[in-house]
């Protein structure tokens, strides 16, 4: 697992989307559950989804996340997920599953990413899910 991550960030990013780091696809409702959770750099500080209704305060420094199944490739949410820089160095997005270039870590964090591989899977199926309802 940990060798596939590593050859990952070895390469361009367009030739090689990342694999699916838990082996299987995610739970979106574990995945909720998950980019709702203050104790762990929720996505609602900087992101939007207009559909959670019950979560005040949502962020609007980051894109808004609605449809983000419909603009996104799970490859590209993973990586974007997993660190941002990788696509954007400029990114102000937090690298969910990477300690790379980290600073000023404190010392109980050092070494460990916020999420683990299976709560990157869960949110990648939670946005997955999020695409626009047609009519018909």
């Amino acid at each position: 697992m940990q060798r596939i991550i590593f050859l990952y960030f070895l390469v361009n990013l367009s030739l090689v989307p990342p694999l699916a780091l838990a082996g299987s696809s995610g739970d979106p409702l574990k995945g909720e559950a998950v980019l709702r959770d203050m104790g762990r750099a929720s996505c609602l500080i900087c992101h939007k989804i207009s559909n959670l209704l019950d979560e005040k305060d949502q962020g609007e420094i980051g894109p808004a996340l609605d449809n983000a199944g419909d603009q996104f490739t799970a490859s590209e949410l993973r990586a974007r997920i997993m660190d941002a820089r990788q696509i954007n160095p400029d990114s102000i997005m937090p690298p969910y599953f990477s300690t790379k270039g980290l600073h000023n870590v404190a010392r109980a964090y050092q070494g460990q990413t916020i999420y683990s591989a299976e709560d990157v899977e869960n949110v990648v199926a939670y946005l997955l899910s999020l695409k626009e309802e047609t009519s018909q």
